[in-house]
């Protein structure tokens, strides 16, 4: 069977989209999160809308899958212009759950063992998003402190540099904002014993860790913004100061022609 998840968005307007959906579908809320039980002729599948803009779907085809994205769109905030997409196998085993080569054991149907499983999934590919729009912005920035370790300076204006902070300042606080997304979720506080599920999975796609590098890129990023910024004040204190030398030259200017005249 199909395991899928998708980010889409920065966040769903999760209680409108709610409202949409409970009259079409059999749909549940759980602390922010919208399950729907999607019943076939001959499939029983789930599908599971995050507030922070995932969806994960459990034995739905990825065209299906897709169709269940569209639902999605008129309560997106701040779409992405890629759809961040992971994707998995899983059975039921009377085992020990685990993930073995992106293929999910589970231990039973229950639709919170589910939904602890992909709270990770959602976590990872929301990660994902994250990952994929720090390194954009450390692309499009890279030439800057290439530039400065050269020639000595930053080959940009005033004007073009305030863009470049503002760029910045915009990138790292949309994801500051958001990183708490990848705390363990509050659904355990109500049921601590599907934690151990979350776990798993956690564990399995190296959320913690990745969290941990995410940070300390975002601390780059700031680095760069305060690079930028002490460059523009550089910039400001050397303009005032050949204002100043301007000024003191065209007074002794002006004293000199008129110690001519005199003379004249």
């Amino acid at each position: 069977m199909e395991c899928y998840a998708f980010c889409t968005a920065t966040a769903y307007q999760i209680k409108p989209f709610f409202e949409s959906l409970k009259g079409r579908f059999k749909a549940t809320l759980y602390r922010d999160v919208i399950h729907i039980e999607v019943v076939g002729s001959e499939i029983r599948g789930d599908v599971f809308y995050f507030s922070y803009g995932s969806i994960v779907c459990w034995n739905i085809s990825k065209e299906g899958a897709l169709q269940f994205l569209n639902e999605a769109h008129p309560f997106e905030h701040q779409r992405y212009d890629e759809v961040e997409t992971d994707e998995f196998t899983y059975l039921y085993d009377n085992g020990p759950t685990k993930i073995a080569e992106d293929e999910i054991f589970l231990p039973n149907q229950d639709v919170l063992t589910k939904l602890a499983m992909s709270h990770g999934l959602a976590q990872s590919v929301k990660l994902g998003a994250f990952e994929v729009a720090v390194q954009k912005t450390f692309n499009s920035m890279q030439y800057i402190p290439e530039d400065l370790a050269k020639r000595g300076k930053i080959p940009l204006s005033r004007g073009e540099i305030r863009r470049k902070m503002g760029e910045l300042f915009l990138e790292r606080n949309s994801i500051t904002l958001h990183v708490n997304v990848l705390d363990t979720p509050e659904l355990f506080w109500d049921y601590p014993e599907l934690e151990h599920f979350y776990r798993v999975i956690a564990n399995y796609l190296d959320i913690e860790k990745r969290g941990h590098v995410l940070t300390q890129r975002l601390e780059v990023l700031h680095e760069l913004f305060e690079m930028l910024g002490t460059e523009l004040n550089h910039q400001h204190s050397s303009r005032l100061e050949w204002t100043i030398i301007g000024l003191i030259v065209i007074e002794v200017v002006i004293t000199l022609l008129k110690d001519v005249l005199r003379l004249l």
